[in-house]
């Protein structure tokens, strides 16, 4: 094997952590109440991204922690509260999202993180649309 081949796998192994494009993206989570006469569209930021994972052929010879891959997931996040309007007094008008600020590859957790991509669309509205820029 060359030097300069050896050197390219040894630099990919070492920082390719850091090359898998887990970063904060641009969503918008559409939220309303059946009661309230309005949905209203947040413009927040989710992780999302690639991360680097490896499939093993040994999956019998393993135990299973070993093969959960990595998923691009939050580091750090912070929760906003947002006014939905158009709702009656009894009603509490009032949402919490989260707001990703760092983002890791790592492995997924379900008490805050949504670990399976769904095929069907249903982040959208019912009602008339107001946007929220927080």
């Amino acid at each position: 094997m060359s030097p300069l081949f050896v050197m390219s796998l040894l630099f990919g192994l070492t920082f390719g952590q850091t090359a898998s494009l887990c970063a904060p993206s641009e969503y918008i989570i559409h939220v309303e109440k059946r009661e309230c006469t309005y949905c209203l569209a947040i413009n927040t930021t989710i992780c999302a991204g690639f991360c680097m994972t490896r499939d093993s052929n040994g999956k019998k010879l393993l135990l299973k922690s070993a093969l959960s891959q990595n998923v691009c997931t939050y580091k750090e996040m912070l929760y906003q509260t947002a006014l939905i309007p158009g709702c009656p007094h009894h009603t509490i008008p009032y949402y919490s999202y989260p707001v990703a600020v760092s983002c890791k590859c790592g492995k997924c957790n379900t008490d805050y993180s949504d670990c399976v991509h769904e095929r069907v669309r249903t982040n959208y509205c019912t009602k008339p649309q107001k946007l929220c820029n927080m």
